[in-house]
Protein backbone atom coordinates (compact mmCIF):
# COMPACT_ATOMS: atom_id res chain seq x y z
CA UNK A 1 0.00 0.00 0.00
CA UNK A 2 1.33 3.41 -0.97
CA UNK A 3 1.79 6.21 1.56
CA UNK A 4 3.00 9.77 1.21
CA UNK A 5 5.63 11.12 3.57
CA UNK A 6 3.00 13.54 4.82
CA UNK A 7 0.67 10.63 5.67
CA UNK A 8 3.42 8.85 7.57
CA UNK A 9 4.46 12.02 9.37
CA UNK A 10 0.90 12.69 10.48
CA UNK A 11 0.43 9.10 11.70
CA UNK A 12 3.77 8.79 13.51
CA UNK A 13 4.56 12.33 14.64
CA UNK A 14 7.96 12.24 12.91
CA UNK A 15 9.06 15.53 11.35
CA UNK A 16 8.89 15.60 7.55
CA UNK A 17 11.43 17.52 5.46
CA UNK A 18 11.62 17.91 1.69
CA UNK A 19 8.79 16.80 -0.57
CA UNK A 20 5.80 15.72 1.61
CA UNK A 21 3.94 14.31 -1.41
CA UNK A 22 6.63 11.73 -2.13
CA UNK A 23 5.05 8.26 -2.24
CA UNK A 24 6.63 5.16 -0.70
CA UNK A 25 5.33 1.58 -0.55
CA UNK A 26 7.30 -0.11 2.20
CA UNK A 27 10.22 0.38 4.61
CA UNK A 28 13.49 -1.28 3.64
CA UNK A 29 17.12 -1.58 4.69
CA UNK A 30 19.22 1.15 3.03
CA UNK A 31 21.35 -1.21 0.94
CA UNK A 32 18.29 -3.05 -0.42
CA UNK A 33 15.90 -0.10 -0.81
CA UNK A 34 14.43 0.55 -4.26
CA UNK A 35 13.09 3.76 -5.74
CA UNK A 36 9.65 3.29 -4.17
CA UNK A 37 10.93 2.24 -0.73
CA UNK A 38 11.48 4.14 2.49
CA UNK A 39 15.10 3.56 3.51
CA UNK A 40 15.51 3.13 7.26
CA UNK A 41 18.73 4.83 8.33
CA UNK A 42 17.96 6.15 11.78
CA UNK A 43 21.59 6.20 12.94
CA UNK A 44 24.80 7.62 11.47
CA UNK A 45 26.22 4.09 11.39
CA UNK A 46 24.04 3.51 8.30
CA UNK A 47 25.51 6.50 6.43
CA UNK A 48 27.85 4.38 4.31
CA UNK A 49 24.97 2.13 3.20
CA UNK A 50 23.06 5.16 1.92
CA UNK A 51 25.69 5.85 -0.74
CA UNK A 52 24.35 3.12 -3.01
CA UNK A 53 20.66 3.25 -2.21
CA UNK A 54 18.07 3.82 -4.94
CA UNK A 55 15.51 5.16 -2.46
CA UNK A 56 14.28 8.71 -2.85
CA UNK A 57 13.03 8.95 0.74
CA UNK A 58 14.41 7.81 4.08
CA UNK A 59 13.98 7.90 7.81
CA UNK A 60 17.16 9.63 9.01
CA UNK A 61 18.87 10.44 12.28
CA UNK A 62 18.43 13.82 13.89
CA UNK A 63 20.80 16.32 12.28
CA UNK A 64 21.31 14.37 9.04
CA UNK A 65 21.73 16.46 5.87
CA UNK A 66 19.03 14.78 3.80
CA UNK A 67 19.76 16.87 0.70
CA UNK A 68 23.49 16.13 0.76
CA UNK A 69 22.62 12.45 1.08
CA UNK A 70 20.63 12.73 -2.17
CA UNK A 71 17.05 12.31 -0.94
CA UNK A 72 13.99 14.17 -2.17
CA UNK A 73 12.36 13.94 1.24
CA UNK A 74 12.89 12.43 4.67
CA UNK A 75 11.43 11.79 8.09
CA UNK A 76 13.58 12.65 11.10
CA UNK A 77 13.97 10.15 13.95
CA UNK A 78 15.10 11.71 17.22
CA UNK A 79 14.80 8.40 19.03
CA UNK A 80 15.63 5.62 16.54
CA UNK A 81 13.97 2.69 18.29
CA UNK A 82 10.83 4.69 18.99
CA UNK A 83 10.75 5.75 15.34
CA UNK A 84 11.11 2.11 14.31
CA UNK A 85 8.14 1.16 16.49
CA UNK A 86 6.02 3.92 14.94
CA UNK A 87 7.04 3.14 11.36
CA UNK A 88 6.48 -0.62 11.66
CA UNK A 89 3.10 -0.01 13.30
CA UNK A 90 2.07 2.19 10.38
CA UNK A 91 3.16 -0.38 7.79
CA UNK A 92 2.05 -3.54 9.60
CA UNK A 93 0.42 -6.21 7.43
CA UNK A 94 -3.30 -6.84 7.91
CA UNK A 95 -4.16 -10.03 9.78
CA UNK A 96 -5.78 -12.90 7.93
CA UNK A 97 -8.75 -13.12 10.31
CA UNK A 98 -12.13 -12.62 8.71
CA UNK A 99 -14.88 -10.78 10.60
CA UNK A 100 -17.48 -12.87 12.38
CA UNK A 101 -17.45 -16.50 13.48
CA UNK A 102 -16.11 -18.99 10.93
CA UNK A 103 -18.47 -21.84 10.14
CA UNK A 104 -15.95 -24.45 11.34
CA UNK A 105 -15.47 -22.78 14.73
CA UNK A 106 -17.38 -23.93 17.81
CA UNK A 107 -18.69 -21.37 20.28
CA UNK A 108 -20.53 -22.88 23.23
CA UNK A 109 -24.09 -21.55 23.49
CA UNK A 110 -23.37 -20.29 27.03
CA UNK A 111 -20.35 -18.23 25.90
CA UNK A 112 -20.77 -14.48 25.51
CA UNK A 113 -19.10 -12.68 22.62
CA UNK A 114 -18.79 -8.90 22.55
CA UNK A 115 -19.27 -6.69 19.53
CA UNK A 116 -17.12 -7.06 16.41
CA UNK A 117 -15.49 -10.30 17.57
CA UNK A 118 -13.72 -12.50 14.98
CA UNK A 119 -13.36 -16.26 15.52
CA UNK A 120 -11.27 -18.14 12.98
CA UNK A 121 -11.45 -21.67 11.53
CA UNK A 122 -11.53 -24.62 13.95
CA UNK A 123 -11.37 -22.38 17.03
CA UNK A 124 -13.18 -23.36 20.21
CA UNK A 125 -14.76 -21.05 22.79
CA UNK A 126 -15.78 -22.98 25.91
CA UNK A 127 -18.66 -22.86 28.34
CA UNK A 128 -19.42 -19.50 29.97
CA UNK A 129 -16.38 -17.87 28.37
CA UNK A 130 -16.60 -14.11 27.95
CA UNK A 131 -14.91 -12.48 24.94
CA UNK A 132 -14.49 -8.71 24.90
CA UNK A 133 -15.38 -6.28 22.13
CA UNK A 134 -13.15 -6.30 19.07
CA UNK A 135 -11.30 -9.47 20.05
CA UNK A 136 -9.67 -11.41 17.21
CA UNK A 137 -9.26 -15.15 17.59
CA UNK A 138 -7.28 -16.91 14.86
CA UNK A 139 -7.52 -20.50 13.67
CA UNK A 140 -7.15 -23.52 15.98
CA UNK A 141 -7.34 -21.46 19.17
CA UNK A 142 -9.02 -22.96 22.23
CA UNK A 143 -10.46 -20.94 25.10
CA UNK A 144 -11.45 -22.84 28.22
CA UNK A 145 -14.60 -22.66 30.29
CA UNK A 146 -15.24 -19.54 32.38
CA UNK A 147 -12.29 -17.71 30.89
CA UNK A 148 -12.59 -13.94 30.42
CA UNK A 149 -10.74 -12.29 27.55
CA UNK A 150 -10.58 -8.48 27.39
CA UNK A 151 -11.43 -6.01 24.66
CA UNK A 152 -9.29 -5.89 21.50
CA UNK A 153 -7.39 -9.05 22.40
CA UNK A 154 -5.51 -10.86 19.64
CA UNK A 155 -4.90 -14.60 19.84
CA UNK A 156 -2.74 -15.97 17.03
CA UNK A 157 -3.08 -19.50 15.67
CA UNK A 158 -2.76 -22.38 18.09
CA UNK A 159 -3.04 -20.39 21.31
CA UNK A 160 -4.45 -22.30 24.27
CA UNK A 161 -6.21 -20.53 27.13
CA UNK A 162 -7.13 -22.88 29.94
CA UNK A 163 -10.23 -22.67 32.07
CA UNK A 164 -10.97 -19.75 34.40
CA UNK A 165 -8.23 -17.44 33.14
CA UNK A 166 -8.87 -13.70 33.52
CA UNK A 167 -7.10 -11.64 30.84
CA UNK A 168 -7.26 -7.87 30.37
CA UNK A 169 -7.67 -5.60 27.37
CA UNK A 170 -5.27 -5.26 24.42
CA UNK A 171 -3.75 -8.66 25.10
CA UNK A 172 -1.64 -10.34 22.40
CA UNK A 173 -0.63 -14.02 22.39
CA UNK A 174 1.70 -15.27 19.66
CA UNK A 175 1.25 -18.73 18.08
CA UNK A 176 1.13 -21.77 20.35
CA UNK A 177 1.32 -19.89 23.63
CA UNK A 178 -0.26 -21.91 26.46
CA UNK A 179 -1.79 -20.04 29.37
CA UNK A 180 -3.41 -21.89 32.24
CA UNK A 181 -1.88 -25.36 32.04
CA UNK A 182 -1.50 -27.21 35.33
CA UNK A 183 1.56 -26.41 37.41
CA UNK A 184 4.44 -28.86 37.83
CA UNK A 185 3.88 -29.80 41.46
CA UNK A 186 4.44 -33.27 42.92
CA UNK A 187 5.30 -34.69 46.32
CA UNK A 188 6.37 -38.21 47.45
CA UNK A 189 4.09 -39.81 50.07
CA UNK A 190 7.06 -40.32 52.44
CA UNK A 191 10.24 -38.34 53.05
CA UNK A 192 12.07 -38.48 49.73
CA UNK A 193 15.59 -38.33 48.35
CA UNK A 194 15.45 -34.63 47.51
CA UNK A 195 14.29 -33.74 51.02
CA UNK A 196 17.07 -35.85 52.51
CA UNK A 197 19.71 -34.25 50.31
CA UNK A 198 18.43 -30.75 51.17
CA UNK A 199 18.49 -31.41 54.93
CA UNK A 200 21.68 -33.44 55.34
CA UNK A 201 23.68 -32.92 52.18
CA UNK A 202 23.79 -36.69 51.68
CA UNK A 203 21.55 -39.26 50.07
CA UNK A 204 20.40 -41.76 52.65
CA UNK A 205 20.21 -45.28 51.22
CA UNK A 206 16.99 -45.98 53.09
CA UNK A 207 15.24 -43.00 51.53
CA UNK A 208 14.10 -43.84 48.04
CA UNK A 209 11.27 -42.23 46.14
CA UNK A 210 9.08 -44.77 44.38
CA UNK A 211 6.18 -42.52 43.32
CA UNK A 212 4.81 -38.97 43.47
CA UNK A 213 1.46 -37.53 44.51
CA UNK A 214 0.07 -34.90 42.19
CA UNK A 215 -0.73 -31.50 43.71
CA UNK A 216 -3.59 -30.23 41.58
CA UNK A 217 -3.84 -26.70 40.24
CA UNK A 218 -7.16 -25.29 41.46
CA UNK A 219 -6.52 -21.62 40.75
CA UNK A 220 -6.13 -19.74 37.49
CA UNK A 221 -3.99 -17.18 35.66
CA UNK A 222 -4.70 -13.46 35.92
CA UNK A 223 -3.19 -11.12 33.32
CA UNK A 224 -3.47 -7.33 33.27
CA UNK A 225 -4.01 -4.98 30.32
CA UNK A 226 -1.59 -4.44 27.43
CA UNK A 227 0.35 -7.67 27.95
CA UNK A 228 2.01 -9.62 25.14
CA UNK A 229 2.99 -13.29 25.34
CA UNK A 230 5.47 -14.80 22.87
CA UNK A 231 5.23 -17.95 20.76
CA UNK A 232 5.39 -21.28 22.61
CA UNK A 233 5.53 -19.54 25.99
CA UNK A 234 3.79 -21.31 28.88
CA UNK A 235 2.25 -19.78 31.98
CA UNK A 236 1.00 -22.33 34.52
CA UNK A 237 -2.10 -21.79 36.65
CA UNK A 238 -1.75 -21.43 40.41
CA UNK A 239 -2.33 -24.12 42.98
CA UNK A 240 -4.61 -22.23 45.37
CA UNK A 241 -3.90 -18.57 44.51
CA UNK A 242 -3.62 -17.49 40.86
CA UNK A 243 -0.48 -16.92 38.82
CA UNK A 244 -0.38 -13.20 37.98
CA UNK A 245 1.16 -11.12 35.18
CA UNK A 246 1.04 -7.34 35.62
CA UNK A 247 -0.18 -4.68 33.23
CA UNK A 248 2.15 -3.69 30.41
CA UNK A 249 4.50 -6.66 30.76
CA UNK A 250 6.00 -8.16 27.59
CA UNK A 251 7.14 -11.79 27.48
CA UNK A 252 9.23 -13.28 24.67
CA UNK A 253 9.11 -16.72 23.04
CA UNK A 254 9.69 -20.03 24.86
CA UNK A 255 9.46 -18.63 28.37
CA UNK A 256 8.30 -20.85 31.25
CA UNK A 257 6.49 -19.21 34.15
CA UNK A 258 5.65 -21.65 36.93
CA UNK A 259 2.61 -21.90 39.16
CA UNK A 260 1.88 -19.12 41.66
CA UNK A 261 4.48 -16.80 40.16
CA UNK A 262 3.63 -13.10 40.39
CA UNK A 263 5.18 -10.80 37.78
CA UNK A 264 4.76 -7.05 38.22
CA UNK A 265 3.90 -4.30 35.77
CA UNK A 266 5.92 -3.20 32.71
CA UNK A 267 8.44 -6.05 32.93
CA UNK A 268 10.45 -7.30 29.96
CA UNK A 269 11.16 -11.05 29.94
CA UNK A 270 13.32 -12.34 27.08
CA UNK A 271 13.44 -15.72 25.39
CA UNK A 272 14.01 -18.99 27.25
CA UNK A 273 13.68 -17.48 30.71
CA UNK A 274 12.52 -19.93 33.38
CA UNK A 275 10.82 -18.70 36.55
CA UNK A 276 10.13 -21.41 39.10
CA UNK A 277 7.00 -21.61 41.18
CA UNK A 278 5.90 -19.10 43.83
CA UNK A 279 8.51 -16.51 42.91
CA UNK A 280 7.50 -12.85 43.13
CA UNK A 281 8.90 -10.30 40.68
CA UNK A 282 8.47 -6.55 41.09
CA UNK A 283 7.71 -3.85 38.54
CA UNK A 284 9.90 -2.77 35.59
CA UNK A 285 12.16 -5.83 35.85
CA UNK A 286 14.24 -6.86 32.82
CA UNK A 287 15.29 -10.51 32.47
CA UNK A 288 17.69 -11.23 29.61
CA UNK A 289 17.60 -14.40 27.56
CA UNK A 290 17.99 -17.73 29.39
CA UNK A 291 17.78 -16.24 32.87
CA UNK A 292 16.77 -18.83 35.45
CA UNK A 293 15.17 -17.97 38.80
CA UNK A 294 14.75 -20.52 41.60
CA UNK A 295 11.43 -21.14 43.31
CA UNK A 296 10.02 -19.12 46.23
CA UNK A 297 12.32 -16.15 45.55
CA UNK A 298 11.58 -12.45 45.78
CA UNK A 299 12.93 -10.20 43.03
CA UNK A 300 12.53 -6.47 43.71
CA UNK A 301 11.42 -3.76 41.32
CA UNK A 302 13.75 -2.18 38.72
CA UNK A 303 16.03 -5.23 38.68
CA UNK A 304 18.08 -6.10 35.58
CA UNK A 305 19.42 -9.63 35.06
CA UNK A 306 21.86 -10.03 32.17
CA UNK A 307 21.42 -12.91 29.73
CA UNK A 308 22.29 -16.32 31.14
CA UNK A 309 22.08 -15.24 34.79
CA UNK A 310 21.09 -17.89 37.33
CA UNK A 311 19.34 -16.43 40.36
CA UNK A 312 19.39 -18.76 43.41
CA UNK A 313 18.33 -16.14 45.99
CA UNK A 314 16.41 -12.93 46.51
CA UNK A 315 17.37 -9.66 44.80
CA UNK A 316 16.72 -6.17 46.22
CA UNK A 317 15.18 -3.27 44.33
CA UNK A 318 17.45 -1.85 41.64
CA UNK A 319 19.91 -4.75 41.55
CA UNK A 320 21.91 -5.24 38.34
CA UNK A 321 23.29 -8.77 38.23
CA UNK A 322 24.97 -11.24 35.90
CA UNK A 323 26.63 -14.63 36.02
CA UNK A 324 25.94 -18.04 37.53
CA UNK A 325 25.25 -17.66 40.36
CA UNK A 326 24.04 -14.09 40.07
CA UNK A 327 26.49 -11.46 41.30
CA UNK A 328 26.51 -7.66 41.17
CA UNK A 329 27.64 -6.59 37.72
CA UNK A 330 31.01 -5.16 38.80
CA UNK A 331 31.90 -8.19 40.90
CA UNK A 332 30.89 -10.59 38.13
CA UNK A 333 32.96 -8.64 35.59
CA UNK A 334 36.04 -8.91 37.83
CA UNK A 335 35.52 -12.64 38.19
CA UNK A 336 35.17 -13.10 34.43
CA UNK A 337 38.38 -11.14 33.89
CA UNK A 338 40.18 -13.22 36.51
CA UNK A 339 39.05 -16.46 34.86
CA UNK A 340 40.52 -15.33 31.55
CA UNK A 341 43.86 -14.76 33.29
CA UNK A 342 43.74 -18.10 35.09
CA UNK A 343 45.59 -20.24 32.45
CA UNK A 344 48.53 -17.81 32.41
CA UNK A 345 48.54 -17.70 36.20
CA UNK A 346 48.68 -21.51 36.38
CA UNK A 347 51.63 -21.54 33.98
CA UNK A 348 53.44 -19.01 36.16
CA UNK A 349 52.76 -21.03 39.31
CA UNK A 350 54.04 -24.19 37.60
CA UNK A 351 57.27 -22.41 36.63
CA UNK A 352 57.79 -21.17 40.19
CA UNK A 353 57.15 -24.66 41.57
CA UNK A 354 59.68 -26.10 39.16
CA UNK A 355 62.34 -23.58 40.19
CA UNK A 356 61.68 -24.34 43.87
CA UNK A 357 61.76 -28.06 43.25
CA UNK A 358 58.22 -28.54 44.43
Amino acid sequence: MAHTLEDISRATGLDCVGNPSLVVERPAEPSAAGAGDLALAMSEKFADELAGTAARAAVLWDGADWQALGFDGALIARRPRVALALITHHFQHPLDIEPGVHHTAYVDPSARLGQDVSVGPFALVGKNAQIGDGARIASHVSIGADTRLGDRALLHSGVRLGARCHIGADFIAQPNAVIGADGFSFEPPQRGAVESARETGTLESAVRTDRFLRIHSLASVEIGDDVEIGAATTIDRGTIAPTRIGTGTKIDNQVQIGHNVEVGAVCLICAQVGIAGSTTIGDRVVLGGRVGIADHRKIGSDVICAAGTLVPGNLPDGAIVMGAPALPREQAARQFAAMRRLPKLLETVAEIQKKLGL
